[in-house]
């Protein structure tokens, strides 16, 4: 069995609270009840003053190897910013924003349409400016 990550955040900030981590192999599925009973950093705060974000195993697999850290989700979105260290300054701290993966994927998507947009325009050129 694979269980995905979960984070707990302070719903009026975003704030990570607890992570906790994803698990494999022979586990069991915690309930929030159980969490809260466990992990001290819930078991102090009231239920309803605190969100939980469950992720799909391995979901921000290249993210986590590339150094970076869940502080926040955002409360618009309730999706994960990320901090990630700068080599040549690590102990600079920087502002969580959304995951690498994220933005590589939408930047992806972006550069072929782009590229459909060009082949488009050229064809058009070629054709003699004739749409």
């Amino acid at each position: 069995m694979e269980i995905g990550g979960r984070v707990y955040y302070d719903t009026a900030t975003g704030t990570v609270i607890q992570m906790v981590g994803q698990r494999s192999g022979d586990v069991i599925e915690t309930t929030q009840e159980e969490d809260f009973a466990t992990f001290i950093n819930l078991a102090e705060r009231m239920p309803d003053t605190v969100g939980m974000v469950q992720f799909e195993y391995d979901q921000f697999k290249s993210d986590y190897e590339a150094g970076g850290v869940i502080t926040r989700i955002d409360l618009e979105t309730g999706e994960p910013l990320f901090t990630y260290p700068d080599p040549s300054n690590p102990e600079l701290p920087h502002e969580p924003r959304p995951a690498l993966s994220t933005q590589v994927s939408a930047l992806e998507t972006e550069t072929a349409a782009l590229n459909l947009a060009v082949i488009d325009l050229w064809e058009t050129i070629a054709n003699g400016g004739a749409a």
